[in-house]
């Protein structure tokens, strides 16, 4: 039998996961950002050092899949909930916004969008942890 944590170690082991990938991503973004202004360097360098501070976000959600699979099953349902809202919402106003590009709006960057899933996700937290209290 798998050895479950209580939803307090989870949510423990979960933040200290969290905060050293933060850190590790501002450290490499910082770092990209030195190399990128002050080297010339080859195209695949370039291309190599741009991608890398997304490498924490990808142990960020591993740590957050984790926390959830620790989870009950009402905080699952919660999260499904709350993931479906930002995930609908997300996509219905980067969707939309595309018809203003073509009217001369300003260009929406995509680096946008993993921040506004995890802003409506939180707001979809919020409220249905509400509507299930």
């Amino acid at each position: 039998m798998k050895n479950q944590l209580s939803p307090k170690q989870a949510l423990l082991r979960y933040l200290q996961q969290f905060f050293f990938a933060v850190f590790m991503y501002i450290m490499m973004l910082s770092a990209s950002v030195i190399l990128l202004k002050n080297f010339e360097l080859a195209r695949v360098w370039q291309i190599i050092i741009s991608i890398l501070p997304a490498l924490p976000v990808i142990f960020i959600l591993i740590a957050l899949m984790r926390l959830l699979s620790n989870s009950d099953e009402l905080h699952q349902r919660i999260n499904l909930l709350a993931i479906t809202f930002s995930a609908v919402l997300t996509g219905l106003i980067t969707f939309s916004y595309s018809f203003l590009e073509n009217i001369g709006a300003p260009k929406l960057p995509t680096v946008a969008v993993l921040p506004m899933l995890f802003v409506f996700w939180g707001i979809g937290l919020g409220y249905f942890t509400k509507r299930y209290e």
